[in-house]
C-alpha cells in the first residue's frame, strides 16, 4: 500500500487530521493606468503540505524523520496531488519543525516520545 507521504524514499506515518494541501498560483501583476489589475501566471502552481501533524511519535520515529531534513535541506516528496488526483513528486524543503517532549527516559533523561509533532513542507518551484 502507498504511504500518504514519502520523503527521500522514507514512508512517513499517516498524519492526523488538519493537514492542508495548498496550491499557490504565482502571479506577476500590477495595475494599469485605469487601476485594473493586469498580470499573468508565472511558472506552475506551487504546492505546500501545510500543518503536517502527528499527535504522538516515539523519539526514534521523530528523530528518523528529522534526520532526513537535517541531512538534506531539499528533499524529494511524493504526496497526493489534489489538482490532478494522482500521486506526484516534487523537490521541496521543510519549514520549522516542532514537538513537545512527552515522557523522559529514566536512564538517559532524554525524551522517550513526543506529542504535537509538526512540520510544513514547501514546494521549491523547480521542475522535477
Amino acid at each position: 500500500m502507498q504511504s500518504f507521504i514519502t520523503i527521500n524514499g522514507t514512508k512517513f506515518p499517516q498524519p492526523r487530521r488538519g493537514l492542508e494541501l495548498l496550491s499557490a498560483t504565482i502571479v506577476d501583476s500590477a495595475r494599469n493606468a485605469n487601476g485594473v489589475v493586469v498580470g499573468q501566471k508565472v511558472g506552475r502552481d506551487q504546492q505546500k503540505l501545510n500543518n503536517l501533524f502527528w499527535g504522538y511519535l516515539t523519539a526514534e520515529q521523530w528523530s528518523t524523520m528529522l534526520q532526513i531534513f537535517d541531512k538534506n535541506f531539499f528533499v524529494t516528496v511524493t504526496y497526493p496531488d489534489m489538482v490532478n488526483n494522482r500521486w506526484t513528486t516534487r523537490k521541496m524543503y521543510p519549514g520549522d519543525r516542532t514537538a513537545t517532549p512527552y515522557h523522559l527516559d529514566p536512564n538517559t533523561g532524554l525524551p522517550a516520545d513526543y506529542i504535537n509533532c509538526k512540520v510544513n513542507i514547501i514546494d521549491c518551484g523547480e521542475p522535477f
